[in-house]
């Protein structure tokens, strides 16, 4: 979600939901280590081992790691319902 013009926090918000608590830790394990330049500081994480709702703060970008039943009851894209739609694609390595 593209929150520019909405946030002075952040200017994107990735949310994305785990089937479980155990995936959630692991895609957060994932993206803390993909998205970190060697040599910097992991991201700023909020959300306690178990929780069913963990950020990462990249600053630019903010990724919300919910289990379903979070997903559901904070419905981050009716709060943020103004904020456009990104399409993401993923990138495929050339050869």
């Amino acid at each position: 979600m593209d929150v520019r013009k909405l946030s002075d926090v952040t200017d994107y918000f990735v949310i994305c939901t785990g089937n479980n608590r155990r995936q959630l830790r692991a895609i957060q394990r994932k993206l803390s280590h993909d998205l970190t330049p060697p040599g910097s500081p992991p991201p700023r994480a909020e959300g306690e081992e178990g929780s069913a709702w963990i950020l990462l703060d990249f600053y630019d970008v903010v990724v919300h790691l919910f289990d379903p039943e979070a997903r559901e009851f904070y419905d981050l894209e009716l709060l943020w319902g103004d904020a456009p739609r990104v399409t993401w694609t993923r990138k495929r390595p050339k050869g």
